[in-house]
C-alpha cells in the first residue's frame, strides 16, 4: 500500500457513487508494481463502474494484461478520464461510456458501441453499484429501494442480456456481490439483499451457460476503500471503515482487482458459479 491507512480522517461525500479525487488518502487503484503476464491478451472487456475504486484497478489491471477496455460510469468524468490515460498508457484502447445502468435502453445502447467501436465483448463485468445507510428498514423509501435495485441487479440483468448476444465460447461473466451478503450488515438492508441478488443470478446463471462454454463467477469483496464509502457513511464511521476484519484494517482496490484478472483469464477455465472472498480474513459459506 502506497499511503498509510492507519488513520482515515472523517469524510462524508454527499453523492453517490462518490468521487474518488475527493478521498483523503486516495486509494491505491492504479496496479503499480503488478506484474502482467499477457493473461488476456487480446481480450475484450466491458466493465461497470469502471471510473474508480476496485472498477478502476480492474480496468487498469486488464489494460497491463492485454485486453482492451470499455467501461461505463454514472456522471464522474475527471474520475473516468484519469482511469482512460491510466488504460491508455498500456497501450490499450479504452473507451468511456456516460450513463445509468439502470435504463435497460442505455444498457443496450453501450454495448452496441462497445461492438461497433472495440469489435466485440469477451469479458462482462458487472461490478457499479450503490448503497444507503438506514438505520431502520422502515425508513427505506420506496425510491431508495428502486434505485439500489437498479443498479445493483437490473443493471446487472440488461448488461448481461445485452452482451450475451455478442459472446461466445471461452467469454466470461464476472459479478460484484459483497461480503455483506454472507454477514449482513444492519444498516444495509436494501443494498445486502441486492447483493444477495447478484450471487444468486451467478449461480444461476453459471449452469445456465455451461453448455454455452461461457463462465460466470463473481467476487465478493469486503470493506475496501472505494467512493462508495464516503458517499455512504458518515464522517466518524468513514474514520474507522475497516477496523472490524480480522485483519483490521480497510482493503484496497489494488489488493481485490487479481481476483477479478485470475476469473477472466484462462487459469480459472474450470470455475464456474464459484465466488472468491478478498474480504480481510472473514471465513464465510462459498
Amino acid at each position: 500500500m502506497s499511503e498509510d491507512m492507519s488513520v482515515i480522517p472523517p469524510q462524508h461525500q454527499y453523492k453517490q457513487p462518490g468521487l474518488e479525487t475527493e478521498m483523503v488518502p486516495r486509494p491505491d487503484s492504479f496496479m503499480e508494481g503488478y506484474r502482467a503476464a499477457d493473461k488476456l491478451e487480446g481480450k475484450i472487456a466491458l466493465i461497470s463502474g469502471g471510473d474508480s475504486g476496485i472498477g478502476r484497478a480492474v480496468s487498469i489491471a486488464y489494460a497491463k494484461e492485454g485486453a482492451d477496455v470499455a467501461f461505463i460510469y454514472l456522471d464522474e468524468d475527471n474520475d473516468a478520464d484519469v482511469t482512460a490515460k491510466h488504460v491508455e498508457a498500456e497501450g490499450r484502447k479504452c473507451l468511456k461510456i456516460r450513463g445509468d445502468i439502470g435504463d435497460r435502453d442505455f444498457c443496450f445502447n453501450a454495448v452496441k458501441r462497445v461492438v461497433g467501436e472495440l469489435g466485440g465483448i469477451n469479458i462482462l463485468i458487472n461490478h457499479a453499484g450503490e448503497q444507503h445507510v438506514a438505520e431502520d428498514v422502515e425508513e427505506i423509501s420506496d425510491e431508495q429501494l428502486r434505485r439500489t435495485f437498479a443498479t445493483n441487479v437490473f443493471g446487472m440483468f440488461y448488461l448481461t442480456q445485452a452482451a450475451l448476444k455478442h459472446m461466445k465460447e471461452d467469454d466470461c461473466i464476472i459479478n460484484t456481490t459483497s461480503v455483506v451478503a454472507y454477514r449482513g450488515q444492519p444498516m444495509l438492508v436494501d443494498y445486502g439483499a441486492s447483493k444477495g441478488a447478484a450471487l444468486g443470478f451467478t449461480r444461476s446463471l453459471a449452469p445456465n451457460l455451461v453448455k454455452r462454454g461461457i463462465r460466470v463467477n463473481a467476487v465478493a469483496p469486503g470493506p475496501t476503500w472505494t467512493p462508495l464509502i464516503p458517499a455512504s457513511f458518515e464522517e466518524d464511521d468513514v474514520s474507522h471503515f475497516g477496523e472490524s476484519a480480522p485483519m483490521g484494517r480497510v482493503g484496497q482496490p489494488d489488493e481485490v482487482a487479481p481476483s477479478y484478472v485470475f476469473l477472466a483469464s484462462r487459469d480459472a477455465s474450470y470455475m464456474t458459479g464459484q465466488v472468491l472472498h478478498p474480504n480481510g480474513g472473514w471465513v464465510v459459506g462459498g
